[in-house]
């Protein structure tokens, strides 16, 4: 039998994740020394208390969960000769996955004959809440394990993220923002434009004078990009941003017609780094 797993950094909350069967790993962040753990510790993301916190001045800080732990989430379906499929945030952007694999490998010696697989999602947060659901829709059709390998192998690549963040000290600080000035957040009125790369990185690739035309370049990026959009979800993340994703939304309709269209809270493990008033879209595209 397989069974699939994924993580609080993709957005995917339980109730999503009930929808299809996904385990959900919690990946934490801390605040004033106090560790946090999604939906472990609460039961529903109060995204506008928490990003409140952030604006008062509070700089949350993320950690790798331990190979114990990945062990107690993995160790029942190892136990049971499942087949494993873990469907993550991206590799090229934490070291917690060199604990997973100390955590699989002795997992698998103890075990042997069990299959565990991975995708990589290449992102985190919205991009990756959107490849999460494809592939549980994909599992809840029928598909095997091997067919959902093959999907992921050209379909991954097939989802774009760009975004804008509101105030860069949370990006300068970690530092996961490839190309960022450490300057431009001092330049008023200035967005940072980002989008998620084909190695699974946040990569700067400009600048936006105003939240206007920053909103103008991830509705144009739609269309520059896009591939059948109306086949597929667009998904729009926000940190605490609920009218301006909206807005975005008016507005990919009113130039490219209705779409399905998912607003999404973006965590708070990666909105520890991105901080509070941000916004992007993830839509099928025929390259990131």
């Amino acid at each position: 039998m397989l069974k699939i797993y994924t993580d609080t950094d993709t957005d995917i909350t339980p109730a999503v994740a009930a929808e299809y069967g996904y385990k959900l790993i919690s990946m934490p962040y801390s605040i004033d020394a106090k560790t946090t753990y999604p939906y472990v510790d609460f039961d529903t993301f109060d995204a506008h208390a928490f990003y409140d916190i952030l604006r008062g001045g509070v700089l949350p800080t993320t950690s790798a969960i331990s190979k114990e732990q990945y062990i107690n989430y993995f160790e029942e379906d190892f136990a049971a000769g499942n087949d494993i499929l873990y469907v993550h945030f991206s590799r090229a952007m934490t070291n917690t996955f060199d604990a997973m694999d100390q955590a699989v490998a002795e997992l698998k010696a103890q075990y042997p004959g069990t299959r565990f697989e991975e995708i990589d999602t290449k992102g985190i947060t919205t991009i990756s809440y959107a490849i999460v659901r494809e592939v549980g829709d994909l599992y809840k059709a029928g598909k095997t394990l091997d067919e959902l390998l093959e999907w992921a192998r050209t379909e991954v690549d097939k989802f774009a993220m760009y975004f804008f963040a509101d105030d860069l000290k949370f990006f300068r600080r970690s530092g996961r923002v490839s190309g960022l000035a450490a300057t431009m957040g001092t330049l008023i009125g200035v967005r940072p434009l980002i989008h998620m790369s084909s190695e699974g990185k946040m990569v700067s690739v400009g600048t936006a004078k105003g939240r206007a035309k920053a909103l103008a370049y991830l509705v144009d990026k739609v269309g520059e990009l896009g591939d059948k959009i109306q086949e597929h979800r667009i998904c729009i993340g926000h940190s605490d941003s609920p009218e301006i994703a909206h807005l975005v939304g008016q507005m990919l309709e009113e130039r490219y017609g209705k779409q399905n269209i998912e607003y999404v809270d973006v965590n708070p493990t990666a909105g520890s780094h991105c901080g509070p008033n941000g916004v992007g879209v993830c839509f099928h595209a025929i390259h990131r």
